[in-house]
């Protein structure tokens, strides 16, 4: 099934008028400002979390998973985003409850298309999905915004701490959300204080650059862009999302098997602030998700 789903992602992806992007060797129309180098650097799977040993909710949303890739529901949300439906809003109830009545949902809504806002509404293929299952499993939804940091942790049955942008050590308390949806990559890390659903997309890191930069034009491969990016020094600052798969991408991890690179790496809570940064001249390039990556790239070309 997620070969299938896989398939279906990605054919949208291609078929997505508005996001009909340049590859890398291939030329941008006149007016873009940033392009994406159209090669996956890494190959991951996104799924929604619940809190390790919540057996109950688990399996609620894998056989909700299942009902909405069965009848067509999914294909449907999917084509919102990636082909040429309309975005639905979604509505959160206006406060947390603890009694029960509500499916707490941790996000982090700066991670378009899949958890976004335009104004004060709420967007994005999960929390199309998780208003939904809301209502199959007959509980309001309340949407619990908050830093990418703290939504695994606020899941998970202990909590924890991070560090923010500032250097700041920010503690989290378990057990305040029910579910994370937020384009989260499966790992063994996060295996440890979460169980994942079933997995629902297949996803990659992409890099983000300048429209006239044609650094990587003649790249084929993930290994030929790395290859670049292995010349880079200190001098050269790319942009990620803060505590993303961009960022352990760019800084080396162990669990993860990134070796890293050399060049400077500059943390941003929204993909979007980071890539206005490359048009700012602040940074150079910025590594995200191939869905976020080509959702604010049309944005912002469409935007200048």
């Amino acid at each position: 099934m997620k070969k299938v789903l896989a398939f279906v992602l990605s054919a949208c992806l291609l078929c997505g008028a508005t996001l009909a992007l340049a590859s890398c060797g291939g030329g941008q129309t006149g007016g873009d400002v940033v392009k994406v180098i159209d090669i996956p650097l890494t190959s991951e799977e996104y799924a929604f979390a619940v809190r390790k040993g919540d057996t109950e909710l688990l399996g609620q949303i894998n056989d909700f998973m299942a009902k909405i890739q069965a009848n067509g529901t999914f294909d449907t949300i999917v084509n919102k985003y990636f082909g040429d439906g309309e975005p639905t809003p979604v509505e959160s109830a206006a406060t947390m409850k603890t009694d029960g009545s509500q499916l707490i949902v941790a996000t982090n809504a700066a991670f378009e298309p899949f958890e976004y806002m335009v104004g004060a509404n709420y967007y994005g293929l999960d929390l199309e999905i998780m208003s939904l299952f809301a209502q199959e499993i007959g509980k309001e939804l309340y949407i619990n915004n908050m830093e990418f940091d703290a939504v695994c942790l606020s899941v998970s049955a202990a909590g924890g701490t991070y560090e923010d942008e500032n250097g700041n050590e920010v503690s989290v308390s378990g057990g305040v959300c029910d579910i994370a949806a937020a384009g989260l990559t499966v790992s063994d890390s996060r295996r440890e204080i979460l169980d994942f659903s079933t997995t629902y997309y297949d996803a990659s890191q992409m890099l983000i650059v300048a429209a006239d930069d044609t650094t990587f034009d003649n790249c084929q491969t993930a290994a030929d862009v790395e290859a670049i990016l292995n010349t880079l020094d200190k001098n050269t600052v790319v942009g990620v999302q803060t505590a993303t798969t961009g960022q352990k991408y760019c800084e080396g991890d162990v669990d993860w098997d990134f070796p890293g690179f050399n060049f400077t790496t500059r943390s941003y809570q929204s993909g979007a602030v980071a890539v206005q940064n490359i048009l700012n001249g602040n940074i150079k390039y910025v590594v995200i998700d191939e869905g976020p990556a080509k959702s604010i790239v049309t944005r912002v070309n469409a935007a200048n």
